[in-house]
């Protein structure tokens, strides 16, 4: 296993030598190059304002080429840049037409963005139905048969935020179409550490922000919509850049934009723009298929190291296929809440969630490190013996 995993900071990044960072399920940290593109757009910016906004707009371009390939969507007409996951969550979930007793199914346990938004349609007859995935064996066929024939709608995240656990999206992906039910991913916990086919998924929608595995600043998400779907959703945002015609501003008359820019209302975040376009580059020299393989990996590892301390539960499951980048453990017998705090005052910086804790390293992340996280571990707990 260990010559699988990495054993050097060679891929761009510059955390102090200190840090033990695994925490990229929540708000990672920044390439080098990414680091330095904002600094030299903020230059540029003071030194010479929007004199090169045209090359701004070419970036803008190239950035949603890049998420496009990122997911193998058709074509980067499928892509917005919106400011978040939940932004692009309740464009789905005000944008559908909804009729009195149409539910939506979605799991258990969901991430607040992936509820609250269906939540919020309970007002207009509209059933939530949320399905305990973790109670058997078969977390799909389990979400799949909470469907009926009003259901409209199942929506998932990727990767589970809390317990790790990866769901078959080609499955459910394949089922949805056959039941004519319209497909939603959250897969702000895969983009960047796992491989990802929007086609093989069969999704209709794809919502991601940049700041977690994509390795990217907050602000700038990908909302992807298959084309044959788009006008099946209402516009409630409306503004300039959402026009066909967006920079002809003397225009009296106006049509949403054929693509998926109908959904971005106004003046995009280029700054944010600019660092995700970095961000991706550097994914994309390394290429998905070794992040994912490395990713995987360091998963593997941490389920072998844990599985040797005592009094660990280990969450995520261990299954292949049932996991990617996360993994989520308890400590029977100390205090979770006082391990968590122990793990981030030694410079661990990780998550608690749902009562355990989190630990999610990239694909640079290197054995040495997640040892180090490991002894921090077993040395709190051989105190309080």
């Amino acid at each position: 296993m260990a010559n699988q995993l990495a054993r050097g900071n060679d891929y761009g990044f510059a955390l102090d030598a200190h840090i033990i960072h695994l925490n990229h399920a929540a708000v990672a940290p920044w390439p080098e190059r990414t680091r330095q593109t904002v600094c030299d757009f903020a230059a540029e910016n003071t030194r010479v304002g929007s004199q090169h906004y045209d090359r701004w707009l070419q970036t803008e371009s190239r950035l949603r080429q890049q998420l496009a390939n990122l997911i193998h969507a058709d074509s980067p007409d499928e892509i917005a840049l919106l400011k978040n996951t939940s932004e692009g969550l309740s464009v789905v979930a005000h944008g559908l037409p909804w009729q009195a007793g149409d539910n939506v199914v979605i799991p258990r346990g969901e991430f607040p963005s992936n509820r609250i938004v269906w939540q919020a349609l309970e007002t207009q007859g509209v059933e939530l139905r949320q399905v305990d995935i973790h109670a058997t064996g078969q977390p799909e066929r389990t979400l799949l048969a909470a469907t009926d024939r009003r259901t409209r709608l199942l929506a998932c995240s990727s990767v589970q935020y809390a317990s790790g656990l990866r769901l078959n999206l080609a499955m459910l992906g394949e089922a949805c179409r056959q039941g004519r039910i319209l497909f939603c991913v959250d897969a702000i916990q895969s983009l960047g550490a796992l491989a990802f086919d929007v086609n093989a998924a069969r999704a209709d929608f794809v919502v991601a922000d940049g700041h977690k595995w994509l390795c990217g600043p907050e602000g700038v998400a990908l909302f992807y919509c298959r084309a044959s779907v788009m006008d099946q959703l209402r516009l409630h945002q409306h503004g300039w850049h959402m026009v066909e015609e967006a920079y002809d501003f003397d225009r009296e008359d106006w049509r949403p934009a054929a693509s998926a820019r109908r959904f971005e209302c106004g003046s995009p975040n280029m700054l944010g723009i600019a660092a995700l376009n970095s961000s991706l580059d550097v994914l994309f020299d390394s290429g998905m298929e070794t992040i994912e393989h490395k990713v995987l990996a360091n998963s593997e590892y941490l389920f072998e190291v844990l599985d040797t301390l005592c009094d660990i539960e280990i969450v995520t499951p261990q299954r292949p296929g049932g996991y990617g980048g996360i993994v989520s453990f308890r400590h029977r017998r100390v205090d979770n809440s006082a391990l968590y705090q122990h793990l981030q005052a030694n410079d661990v910086i990780c998550a608690l969630r749902g009562g355990a804790i989190r630990f999610s390293p990239h694909y640079y992340t290197t054995l040495e490190k997640m040892a180090r996280a490991i002894e921090i571990v077993r040395n709190f707990a051989a105190t309080k013996n």
